[in-house]
């Protein structure tokens, strides 16, 4: 059997699609509202982390 098959058999699944393509959509603008709103002294600050030798 397929796995297509298995799916028709479950009521209402058609909504899980939607449901996630939504999630990806509100992930997708959240990250990018966040990433022009960041302040650029932040964005400095996240770059040098890896580099940075004082463990705080």
């Amino acid at each position: 059997m397929k796995f297509s098959t298995y799916l028709e058999k479950i009521s209402g699944v058609s909504i899980y699609p939607i449901v996630s393509l939504v999630m990806f959509i509100v992930f997708f603008v959240l990250v990018t509202y966040w990433m022009y709103s960041i302040d650029k002294t932040e964005i400095s600050r996240i770059e040098n982390l890896p580099l940075d030798d004082n463990n705080k």
